[in-house]
Protein backbone atom coordinates (compact mmCIF):
# COMPACT_ATOMS: atom_id res chain seq x y z
CA UNK A 1 0.00 0.00 0.00
CA UNK A 2 2.88 2.45 0.74
CA UNK A 3 3.39 4.29 -2.47
CA UNK A 4 -0.04 4.16 -3.56
CA UNK A 5 -3.06 6.03 -3.80
CA UNK A 6 -4.43 4.20 -0.46
CA UNK A 7 -1.73 5.93 1.15
CA UNK A 8 -3.91 8.91 1.72
CA UNK A 9 -7.26 7.73 1.79
CA UNK A 10 -9.31 7.96 5.14
CA UNK A 11 -11.28 4.94 4.04
CA UNK A 12 -7.74 2.80 4.23
CA UNK A 13 -7.54 4.13 7.72
CA UNK A 14 -10.31 3.60 8.69
CA UNK A 15 -10.64 0.15 8.07
CA UNK A 16 -6.70 -0.40 9.31
CA UNK A 17 -8.33 1.29 12.32
CA UNK A 18 -10.93 -0.89 12.43
CA UNK A 19 -8.73 -4.02 12.18
CA UNK A 20 -6.09 -3.08 14.57
CA UNK A 21 -9.19 -2.58 17.35
CA UNK A 22 -9.88 -6.26 16.72
CA UNK A 23 -6.59 -6.96 17.28
CA UNK A 24 -6.31 -5.01 20.78
CA UNK A 25 -9.50 -6.45 22.62
CA UNK A 26 -8.79 -10.18 21.89
CA UNK A 27 -7.07 -10.04 25.77
CA UNK A 28 -6.32 -8.12 28.21
CA UNK A 29 -3.36 -8.02 31.10
CA UNK A 30 -1.92 -5.68 33.65
CA UNK A 31 1.98 -6.06 33.99
CA UNK A 32 3.22 -4.37 37.55
CA UNK A 33 6.94 -4.37 35.89
CA UNK A 34 6.07 -3.00 32.18
CA UNK A 35 6.96 0.01 32.61
CA UNK A 36 10.42 -0.47 34.24
CA UNK A 37 11.86 -2.94 31.88
CA UNK A 38 10.80 -0.71 29.22
CA UNK A 39 12.99 1.78 30.86
CA UNK A 40 15.52 -0.47 31.42
CA UNK A 41 15.83 -1.27 27.72
CA UNK A 42 15.62 2.70 26.32
CA UNK A 43 18.95 3.45 28.72
CA UNK A 44 20.02 0.19 27.06
CA UNK A 45 19.66 1.73 23.82
CA UNK A 46 21.00 4.29 24.71
CA UNK A 47 24.62 2.08 25.89
CA UNK A 48 25.04 1.12 22.44
CA UNK A 49 26.38 2.71 19.59
CA UNK A 50 24.56 6.28 18.36
CA UNK A 51 24.01 9.49 16.83
CA UNK A 52 22.11 11.08 19.08
CA UNK A 53 23.91 14.29 20.76
CA UNK A 54 25.63 13.90 24.05
CA UNK A 55 23.58 16.46 25.82
CA UNK A 56 20.14 15.03 24.16
CA UNK A 57 21.50 11.45 25.69
CA UNK A 58 22.24 12.66 29.01
CA UNK A 59 18.75 14.66 28.72
CA UNK A 60 16.70 11.54 27.61
CA UNK A 61 18.42 9.03 30.70
CA UNK A 62 18.18 11.94 33.48
CA UNK A 63 14.01 12.16 31.97
CA UNK A 64 13.47 8.13 31.82
CA UNK A 65 15.26 8.17 35.68
CA UNK A 66 12.37 10.57 36.91
CA UNK A 67 9.57 8.23 35.13
CA UNK A 68 7.14 6.01 37.29
CA UNK A 69 6.57 2.28 36.47
CA UNK A 70 2.68 2.19 37.14
CA UNK A 71 1.12 -1.06 35.98
CA UNK A 72 0.26 -1.17 32.23
CA UNK A 73 -2.39 -2.40 30.64
CA UNK A 74 -1.13 -5.05 27.86
CA UNK A 75 -3.04 -6.19 24.90
CA UNK A 76 -1.89 -7.87 21.84
CA UNK A 77 0.18 -5.88 19.58
CA UNK A 78 1.22 -5.93 16.17
CA UNK A 79 4.46 -3.76 16.69
CA UNK A 80 4.99 -2.07 13.75
CA UNK A 81 1.51 -0.53 12.49
CA UNK A 82 2.20 1.46 9.39
CA UNK A 83 0.75 1.70 6.23
CA UNK A 84 4.19 -0.39 4.38
CA UNK A 85 2.22 -3.49 6.46
CA UNK A 86 -0.99 -2.80 5.30
CA UNK A 87 -2.10 -4.87 1.81
CA UNK A 88 -5.32 -3.25 -0.01
CA UNK A 89 -7.18 -5.44 -2.33
CA UNK A 90 -10.03 -4.70 -3.55
CA UNK A 91 -10.86 -1.82 -1.46
CA UNK A 92 -10.25 -4.10 1.71
CA UNK A 93 -7.32 -3.72 4.23
CA UNK A 94 -5.34 -6.96 5.37
CA UNK A 95 -2.57 -6.55 7.91
CA UNK A 96 1.10 -8.53 6.93
CA UNK A 97 4.77 -9.16 9.18
CA UNK A 98 3.56 -9.66 12.79
CA UNK A 99 7.21 -10.40 13.35
CA UNK A 100 7.16 -7.89 15.99
CA UNK A 101 4.09 -8.50 17.48
CA UNK A 102 3.71 -8.63 21.67
CA UNK A 103 2.08 -7.68 24.30
CA UNK A 104 2.37 -4.27 24.99
CA UNK A 105 -0.39 -0.81 25.74
CA UNK A 106 -2.18 -0.08 23.05
CA UNK A 107 -0.91 3.24 22.04
CA UNK A 108 2.15 1.77 21.13
CA UNK A 109 0.75 0.80 17.87
CA UNK A 110 -0.24 4.32 17.47
CA UNK A 111 4.03 5.58 17.34
CA UNK A 112 5.05 4.97 13.57
CA UNK A 113 1.54 6.19 12.52
CA UNK A 114 1.79 9.60 14.44
CA UNK A 115 5.42 10.31 13.21
CA UNK A 116 4.33 9.33 9.45
CA UNK A 117 0.97 9.77 8.51
CA UNK A 118 -1.20 11.88 11.65
CA UNK A 119 1.21 14.76 11.07
CA UNK A 120 1.35 14.39 7.41
CA UNK A 121 -2.49 14.58 7.26
CA UNK A 122 -4.44 14.89 10.36
CA UNK A 123 -7.42 13.53 8.58
CA UNK A 124 -6.11 10.41 8.52
CA UNK A 125 -6.11 10.53 12.35
CA UNK A 126 -9.66 11.37 12.66
CA UNK A 127 -10.32 8.65 9.99
CA UNK A 128 -8.39 6.14 11.95
CA UNK A 129 -10.21 6.64 15.45
CA UNK A 130 -13.44 6.59 13.69
CA UNK A 131 -12.58 2.89 13.00
CA UNK A 132 -10.63 2.24 16.44
CA UNK A 133 -12.72 3.73 18.83
CA UNK A 134 -11.41 5.65 22.26
CA UNK A 135 -8.12 7.22 21.92
CA UNK A 136 -5.64 5.10 23.80
CA UNK A 137 -3.20 7.28 23.84
CA UNK A 138 -2.98 8.39 27.88
CA UNK A 139 -0.92 11.75 27.94
CA UNK A 140 1.81 10.19 30.49
CA UNK A 141 2.26 7.02 28.71
CA UNK A 142 1.68 8.47 25.43
CA UNK A 143 4.56 10.66 26.10
CA UNK A 144 7.03 7.44 27.72
CA UNK A 145 5.74 5.79 24.30
CA UNK A 146 7.06 8.36 21.98
CA UNK A 147 10.38 8.67 23.87
CA UNK A 148 11.09 5.09 23.91
CA UNK A 149 10.20 4.51 19.84
CA UNK A 150 12.27 7.66 19.46
CA UNK A 151 15.56 6.29 21.18
CA UNK A 152 14.74 2.86 19.52
CA UNK A 153 14.61 4.38 16.27
CA UNK A 154 17.80 6.14 16.03
CA UNK A 155 20.13 3.63 17.41
CA UNK A 156 18.79 0.27 15.92
CA UNK A 157 18.59 2.42 12.59
CA UNK A 158 22.30 4.10 12.93
CA UNK A 159 23.06 0.44 13.95
CA UNK A 160 21.50 -1.03 10.36
CA UNK A 161 23.35 2.04 8.32
CA UNK A 162 19.57 3.59 7.54
CA UNK A 163 20.28 6.92 7.43
CA UNK A 164 17.02 8.06 6.39
CA UNK A 165 15.42 6.19 8.98
CA UNK A 166 17.98 7.49 11.71
CA UNK A 167 16.43 10.73 11.08
CA UNK A 168 13.37 9.95 11.62
CA UNK A 169 15.12 8.87 14.84
CA UNK A 170 16.04 12.40 15.76
CA UNK A 171 13.15 13.85 14.28
CA UNK A 172 11.04 12.07 17.01
CA UNK A 173 13.48 12.45 19.93
CA UNK A 174 13.46 16.55 19.45
CA UNK A 175 9.24 16.38 19.16
CA UNK A 176 9.00 14.15 22.13
CA UNK A 177 11.53 16.10 23.95
CA UNK A 178 9.38 19.29 23.08
CA UNK A 179 5.71 18.00 23.99
CA UNK A 180 4.13 18.51 27.10
CA UNK A 181 4.57 15.73 29.93
CA UNK A 182 2.05 14.78 31.80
Amino acid sequence: MLGSTHADDPAIFRQAGELLALLHVQSVVVDDAYERRENEKSLAWLRQPHRIAAATAERLRAEIGTWSTPPATLVPTHGDWQPRNWLVHHDIVSIIDFGRAAMRPASTDFARLAVQDFDRNPNLETAFLDGYGPDPRDAGAWHRDRVRAAIGTAVWAHRVGDEPFEAQGHRMIAEALASPRA
